[in-house]
């Protein structure tokens, strides 16, 4: 079976300046992926580059078995879900709940002509409940707090039931209650064998899941490292990404991270 998602040597360059430099990185099925890393390093680059959002300058991109300028786009996309800040701009604030996560079916962004199967009806309703918002669904989405908002683009993004779920620093913006309850839930995902394979963006290792398996550390548009979890995320790896010196602790299935004191 060939990788979820493989990348061999890619680099962006963007206006002179080079955004991924020769990224190769393989993630297989059932594998659960946190990329982490400083401002800067690369992280959302990377992640429209594996939600066919934008292409390479050079290197190979292969997802779910398709490589990428040899295959037709709007067909891979709704096999790949993807939550980011950026798209989320674009969700109109006088949408109803509902229709934020039903409009996926389409892949558009905003209910206008469509007309929807009473599948995609059932389904939408049945991800607003799993993420605890189903209560929402009549509410408009610009009067949702910040943590609504982030477990109904999760629902969003899972509405096309992909086989790849890109999710772009899911935890900005959230207060600590917001965060841990987003953690749990990504936990839950994690831990269902039917999910799809799972790879999220974040800076803090404070928001690594329970039940992810892998990591992979960039800075400067490079990787740093990457591999099994426990493998990656040590002091020294940590500190060479982040730039400053860093301890990294483990309590049961959490993780911290804190400067060095000499």
């Amino acid at each position: 079976m060939s990788d979820v998602l493989d990348l061999d040597e890619v680099t962006v360059v963007r206006g002179g300046s080079r955004l991924l430099d020769t990224v190769t990185w393989s993630v297989a099925e059932g594998e659960r992926w946190v990329v982490l890393g400083p401002n800067g390093a690369g992280k959302t680059t990377l992640m429209q580059i594996a939600a066919t959002r934008m292409h390479p300058t050079s290197g190979r991109v292969e997802i779910l078995g398709e490589r990428v300028g040899e295959v037709d786009l709007f067909e891979l996309r709704p096999r790949v879900g993807l939550s980011s800040a950026a798209f989320a701009e674009s969700l109109p604030g006088d949408e109803k709940v509902g229709d934020v996560v039903l409009t996926a079916a389409y892949a558009v962004a905003g209910r206008w002509r469509e007309k929807y199967e009473e599948f995609d009806e059932r389904r939408a309703d049945d991800l607003l409940k799993a993420f605890g918002v189903a209560h929402l669904t009549d509410r408009t989405y610009g009067t949702l707090s910040e943590g609504e908002r982030k477990r109904v683009q999760l629902a969003r993004s899972l509405m096309t039931d992909p086989e790849l779920l890109l999710l772009d620093e899911p935890a900005a913006g959230l207060d600590l209650g917001g965060r841990e309850t987003l953690v749990r839930d990504l936990a839950e995902l994690a831990g269902d064998r039917r999910s799809p394979v799972l790879v999220l963006v974040t800076h803090h290792v404070e928001e690594i899941p329970p039940g992810f398996t892998h990591a992979m550390l960039m800075r400067d548009g490079r990787v740093v490292a990457a591999g099994p979890l426990v493998d990656v995320v040590t002091d020294e790896n940590l500190s060479e990404t982040f730039g400053v010196p860093l301890q990294v602790a483990r309590n049961g299935n959490r993780w911290t991270a804190t400067i060095r004191l000499e």
